[in-house]
C-alpha cells in the first residue's frame, strides 16, 4: 500500500534535514540534541556536577547532552511513558510521571537532592486540528511546571517546549510569578515552519 502523501513529504524533509543527518553523525539519538545544544550554548544551562531531570526523554537525545555536559559528579534522571535504551550516565524511570508510584520512584531516585535543572522536550501527538492539538500541548507544559516546581532547589531552571498559540501568554505570566527570569528560545535546529518554541524560566523562587 503507497504511504498517503502527507507521509512521504514528511520521510524527505526528516531524510533530507541536515540535522538529522549531523545527528546520525555524531552518535546523537535525535535531531532534538542540537536544540538543547545550541540553548545551552546560548545561556550555559549545563554545568558539571549538576543534577538534572529530563522529561519525556525518549529516545535520548538531550538526555545524552546533559549527561555529557554535568560529567561523572552530576546526575541525569529520564523519564518517559516509552521505553528508552540504556545511556551511560543516565538513570531512567519509565512511566508516566502524573501517577503517584512513578513520582515517587522519582524522589527515591533523587534521595532528597534537589533539582538544579528540570527539561523537557515533550509534545503530544499531533492530529493536525490546532483546537485539539494546543490544549493537549498546554497541559504537557503544565504538567512539566507542577514537576519542576516540587522538585527544583531555589534558583533552579527550567527548559520547556510550547507551542505558540492559545495559553502562551497565560503561562508566561504564570511562570514569571515563580521565576526571576522568563525568556523564549527558538533554536535554529527547530523546523521554522512549526509553532514549537522553548521557555526557559530561571531563578526559581522556590
Amino acid at each position: 500500500m503507497a504511504k498517503p502523501r502527507k507521509s512521504r513529504q514528511w520521510l524527505a524533509e526528516h531524510h533530507g534535514d541536515p540535522y538529522v543527518r549531523r545527528a546520525r553523525e555524531a552518535g546523537y539519538r535525535s535531531r532534538a540534541a542540537y536544540k538543547l545544544l545550541e540553548i545551552d550554548r546560548k545561556d550555559r544551562l549545563l554545568r558539571p556536577g549538576m543534577t538534572v531531570v529530563d522529561l519525556g526523554a525518549a529516545p535520548g537525545g538531550w538526555s545524552q547532552i546533559a549527561a555529557r555536559s554535568v560529567g561523572e559528579k552530576g546526575r541525569v534522571i529520564a523519564l518517559d511513558m516509552l521505553p528508552m535504551s540504556p545511556l551511560e550516565g543516565v538513570e531512567f524511570i519509565q512511566g508516566d510521571f502524573r501517577e503517584q508510584e512513578v513520582y515517587e520512584r522519582l524522589l527515591q531516585s533523587l534521595r532528597g537532592h534537589p533539582v538544579e535543572l528540570v527539561i523537557s522536550d515533550m509534545a503530544p501527538n499531533i492530529s493536525g486540528m490546532k483546537a485539539v492539538d494546543q490544549p493537549r500541548a498546554m497541559y504537557l507544559v503544565e504538567l512539566a511546571v507542577e514537576l519542576a516546581g516540587s522538585v527544583t532547589r531555589e534558583g533552579g531552571s527550567l527548559l520547556v517546549k510550547v507551542f505558540q498559540g492559545a495559553g502562551f501568554q497565560e503561562l508566561m505570566r504564570s511562570l514569571r510569578l515563580k521565576y526571576n527570569k522568563v525568556q523564549v528560545r527558538k533554536p535554529e535546529a527547530s523546523r521554522a515552519r512549526s509553532r514549537e518554541t522553548y521557555l526557559l524560566a530561571t531563578g526559581f523562587r522556590g
